[in-house]
């Protein structure tokens, strides 16, 4: 870990993990981009075994980023619309991230409702393209170091330490749904979607 602004920063070494750990023990972390900043509320695990993760189809152009190093961004473009963040994980060689889906809007709140074009606050980063446009994310982001930044992730607020962490199937995808690697903190109002109800 580094420090940035007096802020420690996670190293290549916390990503360096299987996906699942690293999508559990993001959630409580923070997520910032110049002034604003906003701490991790929802997280999705994708792994190139799986036929929902990009990295699937193996090593092309597009998922390099994906089996480079870990604690890098890949960010892309969701529907032609929104840049989605995510963390790499895993060793190098292996096609593995973290999506992070929703954030709790801490700092720079002003400037991510203007971003945003709204005033609800719970909804400002509710959502994978939502968090990403109130922070100013984009494409020029992709493969940058998460450690040193632009965009960095921080480790846990003093009190989001003992956070409580719900388990879920992912949402929005079509394959792999069975799976559950979607992580949430428990009982956040900042959610993408509800926690579906346990079986």
């Amino acid at each position: 870990m580094s420090t940035r602004a007096g802020i420690r920063g996670l190293g290549a070494s916390f990503y360096d993990r299987p996906v699942l750990t690293v999508a559990r023990d993001l959630i409580g972390c923070v997520v910032r981009h110049g002034e604003c900043a906003g701490v991790i509320v929802e997280t999705e695990a994708y792994h190139d075994s799986e036929p929902a993760s990009h990295a699937f189809v193996g090593l092309t152009q597009r998922t390099k980023t994906l089996f480079g190093p870990p604690g890098r961004a890949y960010v892309y473009r969701s529907y032609g619309i929104h840049a989605l963040l995510n963390a790499v994980s895993e060793p190098e060689g292996v096609g593995a991230a973290v999506l992070i889906r929703a954030l709790e809007p801490i700092e720079g709140i002003e400037l991510m409702r203007a971003r945003r074009g709204l005033e609800s606050l719970r909804a400002l980063c509710s959502g994978p393209g939502k968090l990403t446009q109130a922070l100013g994310i984009e494409l020029v982001d992709n493969g940058l170091d998460l450690e040193r930044g632009p965009v960095t992730i921080a480790e846990r607020p003093a009190d989001w330490r003992d956070v409580g962490v719900t388990v879920d199937r992912r949402v929005g995808i079509t394959k792999a749904v069975e799976l559950p690697w979607r992580f949430t903190a428990a009982g956040s109002r900042f959610l993408s979607r509800p926690v579906r109800a346990a079986a």
